[in-house]
């Protein structure tokens, strides 16, 4: 199988760690195409998504490989990790 390209989106959210807050993942998800992944941002930016922020990230996968190329950041939103 050859390396293909993947767009993930990844929320992120606020979660109660003892009496403090820390801002962890959520569940990730594959999109389509970068523009799915655009749509999915914008809706993070207009307050239509109950996340803390989110982020879109392509990469190269070759999954019988096992290689997975560096991710690259396409956009952010929000509270993301890293403050990007």
């Amino acid at each position: 199988m050859a390396a293909t390209e993947r767009i993930i989106f990844q929320p992120y959210v606020w979660k109660k760690v003892g009496k403090r807050t820390a801002l962890e993942p959520g569940t990730p998800v594959a999109c389509r195409d970068a523009e799915d992944a655009l749509r999915r941002i914008e809706k993070v930016r207009n307050g239509l998504l109950s996340v803390a922020g989110a982020q879109a990230v392509r990469m190269t996968v070759d999954e019988e490989a096992g290689d997975y190329g560096e991710p690259e950041v396409l956009w952010c939103a929000g509270e993301v990790p890293g403050g990007e």
